[in-house]
């Protein structure tokens, strides 16, 4: 896949980017060189080749999962966190409609 110079202008309309013709050029040869080494990736054999769970896992083999405890260290401060707020109903924030 390759992009032209009206893709990449139309791009940065799309997302709001003020680009001028100098910019334009260099992301156009930056995104297609990141299009060819995608290209490049997918013609690489990887039959037999197990997924890694971590980069690492290559050299240093299977890692053990560092995950803390999934326990609650904090006490539920709801009320004082609504205590502000305008309008509140079971402990949800009422908001005026803004959409009819």
């Amino acid at each position: 896949m390759s992009l032209t110079l009206s893709d990449v202008n139309r791009i940065a309309y799309l997302s709001k980017l003020e680009m001028d013709e100098a910019h334009a050029e260099t992301a156009l040869v930056e995104l297609n060189g990141i299009f060819a080494l995608a290209e490049q990736m997918k013609d690489v054999d990887t039959t037999g080749v197990e997924p890694l769970s971590h980069p690492l896992a290559a050299i240093l083999g299977k890692l053990p999962l560092r995950l803390r405890d999934d326990v609650v260290t904090e006490e539920n401060a709801r009320e004082a966190y609504q205590a502000p707020a305008p309008k509140t109903q079971d402990g949800l924030y009422l908001v005026p409609k803004v959409i009819e």
